[in-house]
């Protein structure tokens, strides 16, 4: 949009950047049974705004505009049947006001409207996630009007916007002397009890009472006319939470802050608030969701906690404190230790932050261990487990409590719940043991039922199943825990067999030496080798890799990603003496026996979750097969 139509005071008419009209009335329909909840995200809003301006002001002192008594004023209107929350915070020009009043569940309308089922409190933590507080001001609401003015900005160039939540907007250029914003809302008659001065009180401290900006209400109920003589009191204590002592705050106060910070309408799992004295100060306050957010797998997207110094607003999503695996941590940190004028550049650089950063990531990884031994645990883990693992490859300092916190399925509990930590399997492995094994196919139920682990069922050691697509990479890093070295069984030789099933395999190898050269001579173009192997009870064949050679799903995701990988061809083991080899070794047609060959070796390739490189010619040979035997 030019400057010019921006600039223009004529008033537009513009439709909503998305299907408004069915996802305002989801949302009414989602959060009907706790209304009252659309003061808290505007309050919070308001909030945003005041700290945006307080951190632009550190480089730009003439934004201020000479007024440095930052606050939130409520006003209500009973005859009108209004609700009014202005701020003396940013504002917004018309341009900003298109963008994002204009612009509904910016990035994730799609995903958004999709998992919209009409339950309350499904849709609430989605509507949570997908930061569209604002909206939610149409719960209560048959029209909303937005006043809004840009710091720094004339008079003149004053922004309304209005609509009636349906299916578009209006914008006009208007004047307007303050900076900031207020936002009217023009209530629903069955929600007249917003336009009741002691409702909104009560909403005001049970929601907000945390924020470091005091929300200020007429002092009597008969000055609610909100004119410039009425005189103003703070109905919330406007202290910032995580500068008051553990001892004075509540449960319900760090929930309420978290709901602040976070726009999410569920409870956090858990939380930590600390203070940290001597040659490095500051306080923290971190949350553990119990629900991801949208974006969690979008590593681009901002994220981070928001900083403070010396309880001035410094930075809304800083991401320097805590390393990427762990970006679904919310919190805020506050620190004396650093410079009220810092920029990004000088925060990434500073040797302060490195140290914080190495604490606050030790803090949660301890919270983690703390809560891993709750039930509560389960569910942390089927939301954030795969993120935890990138901490495997990105945080080797604290590669060691990060295995702690991985859980597994496993042979042992023949279950797709991953409940089983590292510690678990080590305490049930069996004497003389000294690795730890693991299978990784693309779904639970491929690796449960590989061949590969038909020889450790029968030796009775236990294997970790994966299927995460970061679990193969994820192992690759960890190498080894507790001393012992993490071993994929589909990689090189069985080296756990005992001394009997040694003794077996040199059998099978000097009885199949004349069977595994023609299946070595007819297969040379699809595998590297073909070998005997113990590895196998009731399967006829399993493919595998060399110790150092890519694992089949790491190959398949990074081709699929479009990189490159090495040329390497898979070995074939086979099971001399399962009846399909016994028949192929008594064959004496040679086309048969290369027919028949070629099917073994697909079929060992569908069996691990693989794809053929010509699925209709291993058809045509199978259905030829199929019909000799039936003849």
């Amino acid at each position: 949009m030019s400057k010019e139509k921006i600039k223009d005071t004529a008033k537009e008419t513009l439709g909503f950047q998305t299907e408004a009209k069915q996802l305002l009335q989801l949302m009414i329909h989602s959060l009907y049974s706790n209304k009252e909840i659309f003061l808290r995200e505007l309050i919070s809003n308001a909030s945003d705004a005041i700290d945006k301006l307080r951190f632009e002001s550190l480089d730009n002192e003439a934004l201020l505009e000479g007024e440095t008594d930052y606050q939130i004023r409520i006003s209500v209107d009973k005859d009108a049947n209004t609700l009014t929350i202005s701020d003396n915070g940013i504002g917004m020009t018309k341009e900003d006001a298109i963008a994002h009043l204009g612009t509904i569940a910016k990035s994730g309308t799609a995903q958004f409207l999709q998992n919209l089922t009409g339950d309350q409190k499904k849709d609430s933590q989605l509507i949570g996630q997908f930061g569209v507080g604002f909206y939610s001001a149409f719960i209560v609401a048959d029209r909303v009007e937005v006043f809004t003015r840009r710091a720094g900005s004339s008079a003149s160039e004053g922004v309304l916007w209005e609509s009636q939540g349906e299916s578009d907007f209006s914008v006009e250029t208007v004047a307007q002397a303050h900076k900031g914003t207020s936002v009217v809302l023009h209530l629903k008659k069955d929600c007249a009890d917003f336009a009741d001065q002691w409702r909104v009180r009560s909403v005001v401290k049970k929601y907000s009472d945390h924020i470091s900006v005091p929300v200020m209400m007429a002092k009597t109920k008969a000055e609610e006319d909100a004119s410039d003589d009425v005189e103003w009191e703070a109905v919330n204590s406007a202290t910032a939470l995580w500068t008051r002592s553990k001892t004075e705050v509540s449960d319900d106060d760090y929930k309420a802050f978290y709901k602040h910070i976070s726009h999410d309408f569920e409870d956090p799992l858990t939380w930590s608030h600390n203070k940290v004295e001597g040659k490095l100060e500051y306080t923290s306050l971190l949350y553990i969701p119990k629900q991801a957010p949208f974006d969690l797998w979008n590593r681009e997207m901002a994220r981070g906690l928001k900083l403070y110094v010396q309880r001035t607003f410094i930075m809304d999503e800083a991401d320097q404190f805590l390393p990427m695996y762990l970006r679904f941590v919310k919190g805020a940190v506050d620190s004396n230790d650093l410079p009220l004028n810092v920029s990004r550049e000088i925060l990434q650089r500073d040797g302060a932050v490195e140290n914080m950063k190495t604490a606050l990531t030790k803090r949660v990884l301890d919270m983690l261990a703390k809560l891993s031994k709750k039930k509560d645990y389960a569910d942390f883990w089927s939301t954030f487990g795969a993120v935890i693992k990138e901490g495997l490859g990105e945080d080797f300092s604290n590669k060691e409590k990060i295995a702690k916190l991985l859980r597994f399925s496993t042979t042992h509990t023949g279950e797709s719940k991953q409940d089983q930590s590292l510690d678990d399997y080590v305490s049930r492995m069996k004497e003389g043991q000294d690795k730890i094994f693991y299978i990784f196919a693309e779904n639970h139920k491929t690796a449960a039922h590989s061949p590969h682990l038909e020889f450790f069922k029968k030796e009775g050691i236990e294997v970790l199943l994966l299927s995460d697509r970061i679990d193969d990479w994820a192992m690759m890093q960890l190498a080894e825990y507790d001393g012992k070295k993490l071993q994929d069984v589909a990689k090189g030789d069985l080296t756990e067999a005992s001394d009997d099933a040694k003794k077996a395999q040199e059998s099978l190898n000097q009885e199949s030496q004349g069977l595994v050269e023609r299946m070595q001579s007819c297969l040379s173009d699809h595998v590297a080798e073909v070998r005997a192997s113990v590895r196998l009870i009731e399967s006829p064949t399993c493919l595998v890799v060399g110790d150092y050679d890519m694992g089949a799903q790491m190959r398949r995701i990074m081709e699929a990603a479009g990189q490159a990988v090495p040329a390497t061809k898979p070995i074939l083991e086979i099971n001399p003496q399962h009846p399909l080899l016994r028949m192929l070794d008594a064959e004496a047609d040679e086309d048969k026996f290369k027919d028949l060959a070629e099917v073994l070796f697909n079929q060992a390739q569908l069996a691990e979750g693989g794809q053929l490189d010509d699925p209709a010619n291993y058809v045509r040979k199978l259905n030829a097969l199929l019909l000799q035997l039936s003849t």
